[in-house]
């Protein structure tokens, strides 16, 4: 047991730590300009990757068709890229190839039809499948072949409801086979925001589970597709539904629904259909500020053949390499990095349906590894989080072996350094942030394990910029920011291959909301700078910037100084009014099992961290511990959920929330400091 001085020495360490993002961001401070993106004297230089840049950005026609080679075309591409009509820009216009040919049929054709493609390992169901490239082409082609004939060709739109199991991966590649387009339905959510995606995308054909599972609970996926569809306008022609009979089977409807053994016998293998290179591969519906779905479209070419590429580039992946995502197919680290990218590249894909702690322990992620011998793994900070959290020693991890493990990337979140250092020191291995969005499909910035970059970067950065993204950071007059002055974060025009490339039916809100601000630039929506070496550093979505008194303070950098803090286990700030500075920050933190502190210690601890290290510009006086945060099953915590009940504003909670209950103790937490005193419940 650590004595209150040793306790306070630990403490001040960790702060030191952090000090260096804070001495970087100086608000409206500008350190001085550099017309370079890139300069050699840096420790961190890498020759192949500035070439690799520099070519990507000024010479795009000849750089991209050697990423474009990587795939199979079955017509050769007319023009490189197709910048007429900006900012709806076509790559390798009048090309032909299909996706699925891609990611399935040559491999078995080059003969590795018996290299294993899909691992799904689910601890919730105590099984593990293994399905190699050639029963993958099977079961893909037939299914294919069973759409085709409930009417789907190129162009017709298949909804996907389903939890994380093989099935949703061999719906999504039949779609593709036909020219289809697909639309995956996160498992999580209810039938108001499933009806509202069957209205907008109009499926033909909608294919569904009877069931998700939950530790403790079942979730019935076919009685929440029958409500969507009661309620929608839009009727399909057929649903195909998976029964998980080891989990449970749904009820059928002989008039609606087809069993999916029944259409895997209902025709024959159905070949691939090429489509031109900028038709859609799917629609991925994201977050929007109304009522209306905004649907990601993504282009099929360019897509593809960027994902090829990356696996190698960004990630490090070898030809008999294992590769675990640990997302959901529901979002787009699932559509671009479970499904498309490693099959694409011929490796194995390991689907784990589970959770980092509780199905049934915290040593999941470190049995995953030894069983399947992973080679990299893709993941939230938050996973980390949970189990530092419920495992502080490694008890249950220890037991396993890792060596098989070679690099950690994480994304989706700000990862704090306390979170990158413990794991690191964990799993002895690199743990590297990168920096994307569902628009784009793939990195922006990275550290590119192929360009030879540094496997340590500099503290709190998300990489480098990813060839083909000439990023910018811009202040709020338009003009360019100076090195490490936090900015807008935009991106010039073109976007590279792969990106969105329009909002489904809503070409003018895709101008409006990615181009109108900032015309020229996609505009990120995300704040953040850039150092003197080039690195870019993502500090917060730009909603979570905080204007206290006239001053932009970053909610991560605020969050970073609190999750140094060695009692601490996971932690969010938002900001909340006030009538003379307009806004300041509050703080909900998690604390962990094994603290040595009380709550009132470290609450004033907070305070003094923040104070020395940010200074009293930050206003940062109030922090409550918390039962838990509100973050979605893709990691991202619910910042404005927080803030708009400290505003005792409606909050409707996601469907995505992993844990909705912790609403009722944030309530009550902020009503001790003074909020949300006539807040209605959340619901």
């Amino acid at each position: 047991m650590l004595n209150p001085k040793e306790q306070n020495t630990m403490c001040e360490s960790r702060v030191n730590e952090v000090s260096t993002i804070v001495r970087n961001i100086k608000y409206d401070r500008h350190v001085y300009d550099s017309e370079n993106v890139i300069e050699k004297e840096n420790p961190y230089y890498s020759k192949k990757y500035e070439e690799a840049y520099k070519k990507s950005i000024t010479n795009p026609e000849e750089f991209w068709p050697e990423v474009g080679k990587l795939v199979t075309w079955t017509k050769p591409w007319d023009k490189v890229m197709d910048h007429s009509h900006p900012p709806f820009t076509k790559w390798f216009a009048g090309g032909e190839l299909n996706a699925c040919y891609n990611a399935v049929d040559r491999h078995v054709e080059a003969g590795r039809g018996s290299k294993v493609a899909l691992i799904h390992d689910s601890p919730l169901t105590k099984t593990v499948r293994k399905i190699t490239y050639a029963e993958l082409l099977d079961q893909v082609s037939h299914l294919a072949g069973a759409l085709a004939k409930l009417g789907v060709s190129k162009g017709d739109r298949v909804l996907i409801y389903m939890p994380l199991i093989p099935e949703a991966v061999i719906a999504m590649l039949a779609t593709a086979r036909l020219g289809g387009v697909h639309s995956v339905v996160f498992g999580g959510f209810a039938a108001r925001e499933l009806c509202a995606r069957i209205v907008h995308a109009e499926p033909k054909v909608i294919i569904a589970a009877s069931c998700g599972i939950e530790p403790h609970k079942i979730v019935r996926y076919k009685d929440i597709l029958n409500d969507a569809i009661e309620y929608s306008s839009h009727k399909p022609n057929k649903c195909i539904i998976f029964q998980r009979r080891n989990v449970e089977c749904a009820p059928i409807d002989v008039e609606m629904d087809i069993t999916w053994e029944d259409a895997l016998k209902m025709a024959g293998p159905h070949e691939c259909i090429s489509v031109e290179a900028n038709d859609p591969l799917y629609i991925l519906y994201t977050s929007g500020t109304t009522d209306q779905p905004k649907g990601i479209q993504r282009p099929v070419g360019g897509h593809i053949a960027t994902l090829t590429w990356s696996m190698n580039v960004i990630y490090g992946m070898g030809p008999n390499d294992v590769w675990w995502a640990a997302s959901d197919l529901g979002w787009v680290v699932g559509h671009s990095y479970i499904c498309y990218a490693p099959l694409l590249y011929g490796i194995t894909s390991v689907m784990y349906e589970g959770k980092p702690d509780r199905t049934p322990d915290p040593g999941q992620y470190f049995r995953i590894i030894n069983e399947h011998k992973v080679n990299a793994i893709f993941t939230v900070p938050t996973a980390f989080r949970v189990i530092h959290r419920e495992d502080p020693d490694i008890e249950f991890g220890r037991k396993y072996s890792i060596s098989s493990l070679r690099t950690i990337f994480v994304a989706g979140e700000h990862c704090d350094y306390e979170t990158k250092m413990w794991a690191e020191k964990t799993f002895n291995v690199p743990v590297l942030n990168h920096w994307w969005q569902t628009e784009t499909g793939h990195a922006i910035t990275a550290t590119c394990l192929g360009y030879g970059h540094n496997l340590s970067p500099p503290k709190y950065t998300a990489g480098m910029p990813f060839p083909g993204y000439d990023i910018k950071i811009l202040r709020s007059d338009g003009m360019e920011a100076s090195n490490n002055e936090l900015g807008r974060i935009v991106i010039k025009l073109p976007l590279p291959p792969g990106t969105m490339s329009t909002l489904y039916q809503a070409p003018e809100r895709f101008c409006q909301v990615y181009f109108s601000r900032y015309p020229g630039y996609y505009d990120t929506m995300d704040a953040g700078y850039k150092d003197e070496y080039g690195y870019i550093y993502v500090t917060a979505r730009d909603d979570d910037v905080i204007n206290v008194a006239g001053h932009r303070i970053s909610t991560s950098a605020l969050e970073d100084v609190v999750l140094a803090h060695p009692d601490i286990a996971d932690a969010t700030v938002v900001g909340v009014p006030e009538h003379t500075k307009g806004e300041v920050p509050l703080c909900l933190y998690v604390i962990k099992r094994n603290a040595k502190k009380s709550e009132t210690a470290i609450s004033r601890d907070l305070l003094r961290m923040v104070r020395e290290l940010v200074g009293p510009i930050a206003a940062f006086r109030m922090a409550v511990a918390v039962r838990g945060l509100p973050r979605t099953r893709s990691g991202k915590t619910c910042r404005k959920s927080i803030s708009d009940l400290a505003r005792n504003k409606e909050v409707r909670i996601s469907g995505t929330v992993e844990d909705p209950t912790v609403y009722k103790d944030i309530k009550a937490a902020l009503q001790k400091l003074g909020f949300a005193h006539t807040a209605p419940d959340p619901q």
